[in-house]
């Protein structure tokens, strides 16, 4: 069928849905959409080619060609949207399945009707609408309550993690011993925040002669792997301490005895052993940085051996020549892993930082001294490591 009038398009229409009893809101939404497009073309004198038809699978095919073409932003802007097609031609598949309905009276009526179906449609629309945001504020409303028993059970179990994590930490840095005239005190900070261990390890005990015995250990790696490493080295060189090995060979001996047990382990070491009563100070260093003293006057220096000695793991292991010095009343002795002087990446200056930094502690409360040079020297970060700082004062 070919047409000029748009009247006729419409009846045709309406006959067509009718007779395939496609619904009346459908039907409403298809002659809207015909009407939208073939009302130009149709005041421009271009006749409109129709074709319907109905298969057996419960379609209504409908299909206009308007002699013109129809961009696809306005296709997708009406009412019912046809399928894709060349630029001319218009073609919509609409379900069947009501009741075949009479062909309506005046053009007015059926539009008019068509128009009360579209209202209905729309109606029925927002209330599904209205549902669905019900709904969705119902489910929004048990997600976040979901949310929030998650954030509850996820806090009682960091406070949990805490727990135990304190606890660890508490069985891997025994608290200072207390010893008549000396003042002992320490601080670590992990390089993750997040782990309470790491690969820098210290032990400290009171030998039955009465001197005190200092072991710092920092292992080769981080996190658990190397504090296994770092628990393996400071039981080792208690053990042989407390058998009564010479204060010179521990660090050697128990390179020699580990070896065999871990080959691949390495770690540096350093040892300090403390007559309280004179002040006594003996070091045995195994490749681990230097002591710094901080005297009563506020003089800063390193307490170097006359050899560098080597680690745990390391080619010929071992200290060939100790540390002395005896400690005056006031003195203090600080013992520190290389985390402390390598934030900035820089060793050297690193050691002059700190023997600078700790003039400033000489008459500070001992307590505070690891905690607060860690903070100093660690105002720049540009490389993390775990550190440990031990100060000692002959008080």
């Amino acid at each position: 069928m070919n047409t000029t009038d748009l009247r006729q398009l419409r009846r045709r229409l309406r006959e067509a849905c009718g007779q395939a009893g496609v619904p009346i809101d459908d039907r409403a939404r298809l002659v809207l959409s015909a009407t939208l497009v073939a009302e130009p073309a149709i005041a421009a004198g271009t006749a409109i080619g129709l074709r319907t038809s109905t298969s057996g699978d419960g379609l209504c095919t409908v299909t206009l060609h308007l002699g013109r073409s129809i961009p696809q932003h306005q296709r997708n802007l009406l009412p019912l949207l046809p399928d894709t097609g060349d630029d001319q031609t218009l073609t919509w598949h609409l379900a069947t399945g009501a009741p075949p309905a009479p062909v309506p009276g005046s053009d007015e009526h059926a539009t008019r009707e068509e128009m009360l179906a579209l209202i209905a449609r729309a109606d029925t629309l927002a209330q599904q609408q209205r549902q669905l945001k019900h709904e969705l504020a119902e489910t929004n409303s048990g997600v976040l309550a979901m949310f929030i028993e998650l954030e509850r059970r996820d806090e009682e179990l960091r406070r949990a993690h805490g727990v135990i994590f304190r606890e660890l930490e508490d069985a891997l840095r025994p608290p200072p011993p207390v010893v008549a005239g000396l003042e002992l005190a320490v601080h670590y900070s992990p390089a993750d925040p997040d782990s309470p261990t790491g690969g820098d390890l210290y032990d400290w005990f009171t030998l039955p002669g009465g001197d005190v015995h200092i072991t710092l250990v920092d292992a080769v790696g981080h996190g658990v792997a190397s504090t296994r490493k770092a628990i393996t080295v400071t039981h080792a060189i208690r053990t042989l301490a407390l058998e009564g090995h010479p204060f010179a060979d521990l660090v050697a001996r128990a390179s020699n005895t580990l070896t065999t047990i871990e080959p691949k382990l390495m770690a540096t070491v350093l040892l300090a052993r403390i007559t309280p009563g004179t002040g006594e100070v003996r070091v045995a260093n195994g490749s681990h940085p230097q002591p710094v003293l901080i005297t009563a006057a506020g003089h800063t220096q390193r307490l170097a051996g006359p050899g560098p000695g080597r680690g745990v793991g390391f080619p010929h292991p071992g200290t060939p020549e100790l540390a002395h010095h005896t400690l005056d009343p006031g003195d203090t002795l600080l013992l520190y892993t290389d985390g402390l002087i390598e934030s900035r990446k820089n060793y050297d200056e690193g050691e002059t930082r700190l023997l600078a930094l700790a003039r400033a502690h000489a008459r500070r409360p001992t307590t505070g001294i690891p905690r607060e040079l860690t903070t100093q020297m660690h105002d720049v970060v540009l490389h993390i490591d775990d550190t440990v700082v031990i100060a000692i004062r002959k008080s």
